[in-house]
């Protein structure tokens, strides 16, 4: 398996056609994935928001005082009201606001970004990244993921991880399949897009030396199931479950 980035990609505007600019620069085959930042997809379809256009309600000043009492620093309320705005529900609204997005991925401020926006003052995620996928799949003929970088917890450091994907399942199930010994899986399901999404950031970047666009040439799913099953349902999510009863003690 060969991961590349797409070369010389020029800065993302609204209304950009990624598709068109990666296939100008890269002959695609039937066996690529495109794994695709979400700061690029977010550009070319204008998610970007000026602050000085935002007022921040009730709660979000709310929000934003608790957190500066706790941190020491100034917090802006009219971005807690975007991260607000964005939102589905915050399971943790202090030391940090840690939000589900409305898409079902759980991140630190909805994913909100301040790096890298030339033009504005903050980057949202896209609105729906499966779609987005699949609109990328579509005219590139080859699966496409959305990715976006998060930690994880219990660990530091942040990774790749896939918010949309298009072309080809989520993720690869073993159970009913055996291991070396012949015992059977009942449990493994290989979260493959995250896997993916991980290994394009490996040569994608961060900062300002980025490459936001990575092929991803000769993965095979192999004869597996498939599902697309990522995001756990909150009836059996145990950590949001136990996030949700929690509160900070400061």
């Amino acid at each position: 398996m060969e991961v590349f980035a797409v070369p010389d990609l020029p800065e993302i505007r609204a209304g950009d056609d990624v598709a068109a600019l990666v296939e100008e620069r890269v002959d695609l085959r039937a066996d690529d994935v495109v794994c695709v930042a979400s700061t690029v997809v977010s550009k070319a379809e204008g998610r970007t928001v000026n602050l000085e256009s935002v007022t921040a309600g009730e709660r979000a000043r709310a929000l934003a005082g608790r957190l500066a009492s706790i941190t020491g620093e100034s917090k802006d309320p009219r971005f807690a009201q975007v991260v607000l705005d964005e939102s589905n529900a915050l399971l943790l609204d202090a030391p940090f606001l840690l939000a589900e997005t409305r898409f079902g991925h759980v991140t630190v401020n909805a994913g909100i970004d301040r790096s890298n926006v030339p033009e504005a003052d903050l980057l949202l995620l896209p609105e729906d990244p499966t779609a987005s996928a699949a609109a990328l799949s579509t005219a590139l003929g080859v699966p496409a993921i959305v990715t976006d970088t998060c930690g994880r917890p219990f660990r530091h450091g942040q990774r790749g991880v896939a918010i949309g994907w298009a072309g080809m399942p989520a993720s690869r199930d073993w159970r009913g399949e055996t291991d070396r010994e012949g015992r059977e899986l009942d449990v493994t399901v290989e979260a493959v897009v995250d896997e993916l999404a991980a290994a394009a950031n490996l040569v994608s970047g961060e900062g300002d030396g980025g490459t936001p666009v990575v092929v991803i040439r000769g993965f095979e799913f192999g004869d597996h199931g498939g599902n697309d099953l990522l995001f756990r349902a909150r009836e059996d999510d145990l950590v949001r479950q136990a996030l949700e009863r929690w509160e900070f003690p400061g």
